[in-house]
């Protein structure tokens, strides 16, 4: 299977697959969010035609058999299952209106029983699938078929409250539990939530209203959380309308989220779109992401609690991520950051219509580290800022954090960065008496917007060095010569996520 014809140019870039072991290229379809946004530039117009054109044909695995009623289904996995089985065969019905909540927690409990047997899969034929929350288990695939749609429940009492996360020790939106995740999990091993570009429909409006008029007891739920596991891959899905963030791997290692379209309104709250936290060995490749805050988010955990846990993010790949949010970043890095962030990898990021490229977030009491940070070939259009870093951004889980806790920030390596009509190239605030330091900018080109601000660099508390950049840096990063447009560091040797061999499956079903 080659991708060379699956290519999708979107005017200005190249939304591409070129990892040899995975031969399938993500196009991301039915852009639902634009209606949603305010006076977008020409440019952001064009490519959601171009990517309402290209559809969710190049997701297509079903190769039809027109002699019988069957037909096999073929895509690459991490693991491939020895047993297949519908949800209808457990009595779901797809309408929209049946709440199949208990067939889906039935047909999963019914399937773990094959874990040790060669695993198994349930498939979402299409329709819609009114669902609550249910949990996953281990060597199990979920597999959303085209023109499957999961839509979220919105009668509250479907959503279970479990405890805040240790690391937090509070819920985000109230100091209580948080409700259940829709796709939920936890301890397990081997995991696949994948299709042919189903949805996953969060229903969010409901949630976004008790949140702004201050009716939630406890925080709002995300669309997939999984917690203490290994071996995951979330693949070829549309998530749209998340009450909160959408996709959060927390406790977990060897994650692969890959071909992912994410939409919400551009100012819906706190709709992240994927938020590794606390993970290790984590590869985001080729995901497409519309969002109300921050399109990929590293955390750690928040304060006290995320020292005292101390479980850093850590061997982090992102590649080929195409961000839209207005309001806030492509990458952040924090703000719960407390049990520390070190070697993340970014590289093709494209950005448009966004407040900032790659942002670190953090404060006095949030304590942990932010080091060993790596990006390359970003592409910006219409910014607010290309480089943001806070060290006051506050928003402390309670009164008990401890002044004395100061992140440490450094080793942060920026390269190959073009952006365009930009309102002011940096904002790097350090924090007095804890400078962020080993900042390196090189080959760095910022084509201000007409109207943009005086002062384009606003430096305090910072240290490092630039290259080749324009507009010329503040003075506390000092220019070291055109000659080192490339001195600033981008590993060379792969992370272990890199070395996952995927596997072709195939299976004949029946419809």
């Amino acid at each position: 299977m080659q991708c060379g014809s699956e290519l999708v140019t979107l005017v200005i870039f190249d939304h591409y697959c070129n990892n040899k072991r995975i031969t399938r290229c993500h196009k991301a379809s039915r852009i639902h969010a634009g209606s949603q946004m305010e006076k977008t530039s020409w440019l952001l117009l064009v490519i959601l035609v171009l990517v309402l054109l290209v559809g969710a044909e190049g997701r297509k695995s079903r190769i039809l058999d027109e002699s019988s009623s069957s037909y096999d289904l073929v895509y690459t996995a991490i693991s491939c299952r020895a047993h297949s089985a519908s949800i209808k065969d457990f009595g779901g019905v797809g309408d929209g209106k049946t709440l199949n909540t208990k067939a889906f927690q039935e047909a999963v409990n019914q399937l773990s029983q094959y874990a040790s047997d060669g695993g198994s899969q349930l498939i979402v034929p299409a329709g819609q699938w009114l669902t609550g929350s249910f949990n996953l288990t281990s060597h199990f695939t979920l597999f959303l078929q085209k023109d499957a749609v999961l839509l979220a429940s919105q009668e509250i009492n479907e959503w279970a409250v479990i405890d805040p996360l240790p690391s937090y020790g509070h819920g985000r939106d109230a100091a209580g539990g948080r409700y259940i995740s829709l796709l939920f999990g936890t301890n397990l091993t081997d995991v696949i939530i994948t299709g042919e570009n189903g949805t996953i429909d969060g229903q969010g409006e409901l949630w976004w209203q008790k949140f702004h008029s201050k009716k939630l007891k406890y925080t709002r739920p995300y669309l997939i959380e999984l917690m203490h596991s290994d071996n995951i891959q979330i693949s070829n899905l549309t998530l749209v309308n998340s009450p909160s963030w959408n996709i959060h791997p927390v406790y977990s290692s060897n994650i692969i989220i890959q071909g992912i379209t994410i939409l919400a309104p551009v100012k819906s709250p706190n709709t992240d779109g994927i938020n590794p936290d606390s993970c290790t060995n984590v590869r985001l490749e080729d995901n497409y992401i519309v969002s109300g805050d921050d399109c990929v988010a590293v955390k750690s955990g928040w304060d006290e609690y995320g020292i005292k846990y101390g479980m850093p993010t850590s061997q982090l790949v992102i590649r080929r991520l195409t961000c839209i949010s207005p309001y806030s970043a492509a990458i952040a890095l924090g703000s719960e950051m407390s049990g520390g962030i070190q070697d993340v990898r970014a590289e093709d990021i494209t950005a448009i219509n966004t407040e900032s490229g790659v942002r670190i977030k953090t404060a006095v009491g949030r304590g942990g580290f932010v080091k060993d940070v790596y990006v390359k070939g970003m592409t910006l259009h219409t910014m607010k800022w290309v480089f943001w870093m806070t060290g006051n951004y506050g928003s402390h889980a309670d009164t008990h954090w401890d002044p004395n806790a100061l992140p440490e920030i450094k080793g942060i390596n920026y390269r190959d960065v073009v952006a365009e009509n930009v309102s002011m190239a940096a904002r790097l605030e350090g924090i007095s008496g804890d400078p962020f330091t080993g900042i390196c900018m090189s080959n760095v080109t910022i084509s201000m917007a007409k109207k943009a601000k005086k002062y384009p660099w606003t430096c305090s508390d910072i240290e490092g060095i630039t290259s080749g950049v324009q507009p010329p840096p503040c003075q506390l990063l000092p220019d070291q010569g055109p000659e080192k447009s490339e001195m600033c560091d981008f590993p060379t040797e792969s992370l272990p996520i890199d070395n996952i061999e995927m596997q072709r499956c195939s299976y004949r079903l029946n419809y």
